[in-house]
């Protein structure tokens, strides 16, 4: 049992390039729709494994780094592909603050990991990655679905992801602020 969450987060992992493929590469019908089932599978063990490993009291050091790193590579790719693809062709600098955050975060992570803190994703950082996946989910449903993406639900898209592009950058307040010494987790 205690396997299961950190098998889930490597199954999220796993699942990513799939879902780049449906989303970039095979642009057969319905590529769309089934992108977005791959997303929705990954976005669901992302639910599943934190629920289970808090059941179950399994928090490892791996799920602490992995799952947010998973989270990241996947919202990442859902967000480049609403960025560079027709329908949608989100605001580039919504991209780049969500990705520039995320890189700035992992490397502090990291950072921290060698001088012995490790830092798990906090409840804004949950938020965040719920609100990003939500948005991700809803725009790819519309973009499968509809004949054509109308205009006010583009624009619609744009800031629902400018303000998530915002809390992003908020959650990350919280890498930057100082611990208090002897604390091996934050």
């Amino acid at each position: 049992m205690q396997r299961i969450p950190n098998a889930l987060t490597i199954l999220r992992i796993l699942l990513i390039p799939l879902f780049v493929y449906l989303a970039f590469i095979d642009l057969g019908k319905n590529h769309i729709a089934w992108a977005l089932l791959v997303f929705v599978v990954a976005a669901f063990t992302d639910f599943l494994d934190g629920y289970l490993a808090r059941k179950w009291k399994v928090i490892s050091n791996f799920g602490k780094i992995a799952d947010p790193l998973a989270d990241k590579l996947l919202v990442l790719s859902a967000l480049a592909a609403l960025t560079w693809l027709p329908p949608y062709r989100l605001f580039v600098p919504i991209f780049i603050v969500i990705a520039l955050r995320e890189v700035v975060i992992t490397v502090l992570r990291e950072v921290y990991k060698q001088k012995g803190f490790i830092m798990p994703a906090d409840k804004l950082g949950k938020w965040k990655t719920f609100l990003q996946m939500t948005g991700i989910i809803l725009a790819f449903a519309l973009w499968a679905w509809l004949p054509e993406v109308p205009r006010p639900v583009i624009l619609a898209a744009n800031v629902w992801f400018i303000l998530v592009a915002a809390l992003t950058l908020y959650s990350g307040l919280n890498y930057f602020r100082p611990q208090p010494p002897n604390h091996k987790e934050w």
